[in-house]
């Protein structure tokens, strides 16, 4: 399967992204009650909470990542990825558990 990458967008919402380093590890959980975005997938990082969400927009997802749009239906209701690239107001980061055997969780 052809590997799953996203941008982190929305960080100075939250901690900023000064802290994120290459190898980090983040949780994705679906938002479908999301007054903005049915499609809101929120990024967290243990010990912190909320850093952020995976861009849906022509203007924040960078490079050859999936937008959330894209990645919804890839993935089950909480995901884990990584962080590969830490970039301006955000980071790259690939998909290393889609969560789809764990819907119930």
């Amino acid at each position: 399967m052809k590997e799953l990458c996203f941008t982190i967008a929305g960080c100075n919402h939250y901690f900023g992204n000064e802290f994120m380093e290459k190898g980090m590890k983040v949780k994705l959980v679906k938002e479908p009650d999301n007054a903005f975005d049915k499609e809101a997938i929120q990024v967290k990082i243990k010990g912190l909470g909320k850093c952020g969400y995976v861009a849906n927009s022509l203007h924040t997802v960078k490079g050859e990542s999936m937008s959330a749009g894209r990645l919804y239906d890839k993935l089950g209701d909480r995901a884990k990825g990584k962080i590969v690239f830490v970039i301006d107001g955000g980071a790259i980061c690939k998909i290393t558990d889609t969560g789809l055997g764990n819907k119930h969780r």
